[in-house]
């Protein structure tokens, strides 16, 4: 009787892994009254972009900015916290670096506590130059699979503070990404709109990769760690014109698209 049992048990479900899509929403405060204003206002132009999909929230900035403060980690109200980012269509599931006092919080308000790593992408250094001081609003990232044929398609509009990361492969977006905005890539970045945000090609350091946007306009271009900001203005052939981005050595090289 217990065999036929167990055959049944394996007849009616399997366990296999899955790759989904990912939203991580990197906190820089703990405020959420400042939070909710930040949102509304960063996402007011696409009320539908996330699609009741599922979101980390990630919460190592937080702790950085307590440790460099001599600070304990802030306290949050996570079950507020839930409600206010499932008003903007999203599904919170976990919660990603941060304290034991807040992985408790998280728990307490269902959610899971992901071992993840925190930063999503490599990152270009820094400018030179000197930066305005950081906002308190939260950065929104898409950490997305690329399908299996080697390139993920984009094809809403990337605002301001939104991030797309296409792990492993091309990025292709088909709508404007606008300042502010961030298209990465581990290989290629083509962008068939605008490109007025940031754009880093060779995110794991393939001195290969290129970007191609068919109105060059952007306040960042980068590969494998070389990179190029609009401090130094885009030559006339190229501004607002075809044009792609190419390591010519360890020079950022920009040529325009006939």
């Amino acid at each position: 009787m217990a065999d036929v049992s167990a055959a049944r048990t394996k007849a009616v479900f399997e366990f296999k892994s899955a790759t989904l899509p990912l939203i991580a929403v990197i906190l820089k405060t703990a405020d959420l009254d400042v939070l909710a204003e930040a949102l509304d206002a960063q996402l007011a132009d696409s009320p539908d972009f996330f699609e009741q999909e599922p979101v980390v929230i990630d919460l190592s900035m937080l702790q950085e900015l307590a440790a460099e403060a001599g600070a304990p980690a802030p306290g949050i109200d996570f079950a507020a916290l839930r409600s206010l980012l499932a008003r903007h269509q999203t599904q919170p599931i976990a919660v990603r670096g941060g304290s034991p006092e807040q992985h408790a919080a998280a728990r307490d308000a269902g959610l899971s506590v992901a071992a993840m790593p925190a930063a999503p992408a490599p990152r270009p250094p820094a400018p030179p130059a000197e930066a305005p001081a950081a906002s308190e609003a939260p950065q929104i990232v898409r950490e997305l699979p690329v399908p299996a044929n080697g390139t993920l398609l984009i094809d809403k509009p990337l605002r301001s503070g939104q991030q797309i990361y296409a792990r492993g492969g091309d990025v292709v977006v088909t709508a404007i990404v606008s300042f502010g905005a961030e298209v990465i890539a581990d290989g290629n970045v083509h962008v068939y709109a605008p490109l007025r945000g940031k754009a880093i090609a060779g995110a794991r350091g393939n001195t290969e990769a290129r970007i191609f946007s068919t109105c060059m306009e952007a306040q960042l271009v980068a590969i494998a760690g070389i990179y190029r900001t609009n401090e130094v203005p885009l030559p006339e052939p190229v501004l607002g014109k075809p044009a792609q981005v190419r390591l010519d050595g360890k020079k950022i090289a920009i040529d325009a698209i006939p």
